[in-house]
């Protein structure tokens, strides 16, 4: 009696799980995006909200909580409840840069969040204003060097691969610059075209329509090969620094414990909006590539590139606040 007992609350159970899990989302959903609008982490959060409210019948509702290198909207996930219904886009900064650059953590990048889906990457561009009198590499060099110290370079926040790339090239080329961080992409490039900062290094989608207006120049690509859209731009690794390279990538995450079920869902309708039209033309303009990694295979590849962030900032002697 007590085995048949056994067996009928597990099938209850069972299928109660299943019918709850074939009703996801049943209310709305949503998107912490730890970033300020405008930026690609913001885009993403828009194009696939709009995309998965169609197909699920539910309001997707994108959550902007920017602000200390992404760890305020970062932790606020971690922290939720692991029913499907807090998600996040978050970038490499908040999930393998981090932990290398606060001696206090909120959160633990492998322990309190659910790897879904690798988004995208992206390789980004060096860039000045349109009067510096700089058109290459070298002519950064040789005027922070006959400048040490007044030339002043913009991120987008502590820890984002627009400040650790800055500092791993200030080594490589012994040369002074000033940090100077901003809340996001947007106001750092908004402080480029100001002038305020000499160098920024993002997003190439992210400027490529204010060099063509001539406010800004791009003088080389930032990553490991040439960006696609501009094959004629060659890297700063070609232009005299060797080893030189960066990049960043965006992913989307759940709380811990993320039922598997909710996690594979999430993950196909996801994939199947990135195939539309309308996100391929997103990812067209803002320079991105589509990731190719399966949920095991992301959670494997963010292990290994948090080795690699620890590595490049040691060597960079970026010191945890």
């Amino acid at each position: 009696m007590r085995k048949l007992l056994g067996a009928v609350l597990f099938l209850a159970f069972g299928a109660a799980g299943a019918f709850a899990q074939d009703q996801y989302p049943s209310r709305s959903v949503r998107i912490i995006v730890p970033s300020p609008p405008g930026g690609v982490t913001d885009i993403l959060g828009r194009v696939i909200g709009q995309a998965v409210s169609q197909s699920w019948g539910q309001p997707v509702i994108i959550d902007n909580r920017p602000g200390a290198d992404e760890l305020i909207g970062t932790e606020y996930v971690a922290k939720s409840t692991p029913d499907g219904y807090t998600l996040l886009i978050a970038s490499n900064t908040a999930i393998t840069a981090a932990p290398h650059l606060h001696s206090k953590m909120p959160y633990d990048p492998q322990k309190d969040l659910t790897p879904i889906l690798m988004l995208c990457q992206v390789t980004p561009v060096m860039n000045v204003p349109a009067s510096l009198p700089v058109h290459s590499v070298q002519e950064l060099i040789a005027l922070a060097k006959a400048k040490p110290g007044e030339l002043n370079y913009g991120s987008f926040g502590n820890g984002s691969y627009s400040n650790v790339a800055m500092e791993d090239f200030k080594q490589k080329t012994g040369t002074e610059m000033t940090h100077v961080p901003y809340k996001g992409s947007t106001p750092a490039i908004a402080a480029l075209l100001r002038g305020e900062v000499s160098v920024l290094i993002v997003n190439l989608g992210n400027v490529v329509e204010y060099a063509k207006a001539g406010s800004i120049r791009i003088i080389a690509g930032a990553g490991a090969r040439r960006p696609a859209m501009r094959p004629d731009l060659p890297t700063v690794s070609e232009s005299g620094v060797p080893g030189f390279s960066t990049g960043a990538w965006w992913g989307l995450f759940g709380p811990a414990n993320l039922p598997h079920e909710v996690t594979s869902k999430i993950a196909a309708d996801v994939l199947r909006t990135l195939a539309t039209p309308e996100a391929r033309k997103v990812f067209e303009t803002n320079t991105l590539e589509q990731g190719d990694k399966t949920a095991d295979q992301f959670a494997q590849f963010i292990a290994e590139d948090l080795q690699h962030w620890g590595e490049m900032i040691n060597a960079a002697n970026i010191k945890p606040d």
